[in-house]
């Protein structure tokens, strides 16, 4: 079983430290359910512009706001379609997290998403990879890195997974176990081509199904867009001979403390002075109730029949649901018979 080589040093044990404290007043400030649907919506947005740009897409924050809200863009289809995909994987994480067991099927389907109508071969999505390739710079055509040969890729995966899927590792750190499967992903190299976003997917993955990042507040992506040159400066440190992922997990953990904190100066400025507020303190909702919420916030207004349609449910069940969110006071009715609709309060 791959088993990672580190070492907790000064750096890495102080921004644990500063991580843990963020996210627990994140996690107990007071916040309306529209600002929990605002904060989500933008980490989104912002992780998806951040890891294709990292690539090299070029759509601004903008046009991926504006693709994501279904306008049109002007621009490439493969630029298009990357923003789509690399959305798409990242809402589909809470569906993943539902699963006890990760193997390498569901690796492969989340790269499927991520590359989905990109690639030059569509055999390759999806699909560890069968041909031998290398990392260059671009500007220059230097070689900075060569993966493990085509035949050794399967292996190196399942070891990593039975490492991923251990007790062991599920009682660690969250941002430690978070940090190396982005390094060992990137490192095996195991696709042709959408490694790092794919790597970047299945960090956020273990955050989430650690219940680290449970309300999917911080785009860590952003981090590493903002000063791309120490991104690959620290994937490219460690050593291929010792794996010593000590310096990367200094750097890692910096990125997700540097996110984290950001979030936090949001949410207590938000929060900030809001008597009700800190009454009553947070209204957890369920993902269904977050969904509502957030079509609420994107459309205005929902209807009992738009919820149905929304999960497939019975008129009973969707009345229930906004029963629910009535009894909270998060939403109020307006209007009766037909006309019926429901609002934020």
């Amino acid at each position: 079983m791959f088993k990672p080589n580190f070492h907790y040093t000064h750096n890495i044990v102080r921004n644990l430290t500063s991580i843990a404290e963020a996210r627990s007043i994140i996690l107990t400030a007071p916040l309306v359910p529209k600002w929990e649907v605002s904060l989500r919506r933008d980490a989104l947005l912002r992780s998806a512009h951040a890891s294709t740009s990292i690539e090299g897409n070029p759509l601004s924050l903008e046009e991926v706001t504006a693709l994501a809200e279904g306008r049109e863009v002007m621009a490439r289809r493969k630029d298009r379609e990357e923003v789509l995909n690399y959305i798409e994987a990242l809402e589909g994480i809470p569906k993943l997290a539902e699963k006890k067991i990760l193997t390498a099927s569901d690796v492969l389907d989340v790269h499927r998403i991520v590359t989905k109508d990109t690639l030059e071969r569509q055999e390759d999505e999806g699909s560890f990879r069968k041909r031998q390739v290398v990392v260059g710079n671009k500007i220059t055509g230097e070689v900075v890195f060569t993966p493990p040969p085509p035949q050794a890729v399967v292996k190196l995966m399942e070891e990593l997974l039975e490492w991923f899927n251990s007790p062991e590792t599920n009682e660690s750190d969250p941002v430690i176990e978070a940090g190396i499967t982005h390094y060992e992903i990137v490192r095996i190299h195991p696709f042709m081509d959408g490694n790092g976003r794919t790597a970047r997917v299945m960090a956020s993955f273990v955050l989430y199904r650690r219940g680290f990042d449970v309300k999917r507040f911080f785009a860590l992506d952003n981090y590493y867009d903002h000063d791309r040159r120490s991104y690959y400066h620290a994937l490219a440190g460690v050593d291929q001979n010792t794996l010593d992922t000590t310096q990367w997990l200094e750097y890692f953990s910096e990125g997700v403390a540097t996110s984290i904190k950001a979030v936090k100066d949001k949410v207590i400025g938000l929060s900030k002075g809001i008597k009700f507020l800190k009454d009553k303190g947070q209204r957890a909702l369920t993902e269904r109730q977050m969904k509502i919420v957030e079509k609420m916030v994107n459309k205005g207004e929902i209807t009992n029949r738009e919820v149905r349609e929304m999960f497939g449910i019975s008129n009973r069940a969707a009345l229930d649901e906004i029963l629910k969110l009535l009894n909270l006071k998060i939403i109020k009715q307006i209007g009766e018979g037909r006309s019926t609709r429901y609002v934020l309060v």
